[in-house]
C-alpha cells in the first residue's frame, strides 16, 4: 500500500500558492469580458524572463492581440473549435521562438565570446534549439498567467505557419502557442477535470 504523501510538508510554496499556480488551475475555454491590462502583461512577462534557458538564449517573442481587427485576421487560422473561445477572449498571446536568438548572444552571454558564431552557420541547429528554449519559456508564461491571478487557455490547434507568416512577416520566427488570456466566466471556463498519471508511474530512482 503506498503511504499517503503530503507535499505541504516538502514545498516552500503554501497551500494557497500551490492551489493558484497548479492543483486548481485548469485550461480556460471560455472568458468575463473584464480586459487584461498592460501592467498584468508586463507583470507576465517579467516573470517569465527568469525561465531556465540553454546559454541563456531567450528566443521567445510575443504578439499580444486585444483589438477586433487583430482578431479577424487570426481566427480564420485557428482550428474550427478554438474560434469562438478565442473571439471572446480580452487578450490573446502568440509566442513564438525567434529562430535569430544568436544575435543577443553577445549582450546576454557575454563571457562566451564566440557563442553567437557557434549558431550562426546552422540554421537547422538553431531552429531546434529556439523551439526547445521558446518551449520551456512557454510553460513559464502560463505560471505567470495563473500568478496574475488570471486563467489561460493554450492552443495549438491552428496553422502555425499562415500564422507565422501573418504575425510575424520577417520569416524568422515560428509560433508556437497561442494562449487566450482573461477572467475564467461563471458557466463554460472549465472542462471536466481528467486524471493526471501518478508519481510510481512516471518517476524511477536508480
Amino acid at each position: 500500500m503506498t503511504a499517503t504523501f503530503n507535499a505541504q510538508n516538502a514545498l516552500a510554496l503554501d497551500e494557497q500558492a500551490q492551489d493558484l499556480l497548479f492543483r486548481e488551475a485548469r485550461t480556460a475555454n471560455a472568458f468575463t469580458d473584464e480586459p487584461v491590462t498592460d501592467e498584468q502583461i508586463r507583470a507576465i512577462f517579467d516573470l517569465v524572463k527568469w525561465a531556465p534557458t540553454s546559454m541563456n538564449i531567450q528566443p521567445l517573442r510575443a504578439i499580444v492581440i486585444r483589438s477586433e481587427e487583430a482578431k479577424a485576421r487570426l481566427l480564420p487560422l485557428l482550428a474550427e473549435g478554438n474560434r469562438a473561445k478565442t473571439a471572446a477572449a480580452p487578450a490573446v498571446a502568440l509566442l513564438a521562438a525567434d529562430i535569430d536568438f544568436h544575435d543577443e548572444l553577445p549582450t546576454q552571454f557575454p563571457h562566451f565570446p564566440g557563442a553567437r558564431d557557434l549558431f550562426a552557420g546552422d540554421e537547422d541547429a538553431r531552429v531546434s534549439t529556439a523551439e526547445l528554449n521558446a518551449g520551456l519559456q512557454i510553460g513559464y508564461a502560463i505560471i505567470g498567467i495563473r500568478a496574475a491571478g488570471l486563467a489561460a487557455g493554450p492552443m495549438t490547434g491552428f496553422d502555425a505557419e499562415a500564422i507565422s507568416r501573418e504575425f510575424f512577416p520577417d520569416g524568422r520566427h515560428r509560433v508556437l502557442m497561442a494562449i487566450n488570456i482573461g477572467k475564467p466566466a461563471e458557466e463554460g471556463a472549465w472542462f471536466d477535470r481528467l486524471p493526471r498519471l501518478g508519481y510510481d508511474e512516471v518517476v524511477e530512482t536508480l
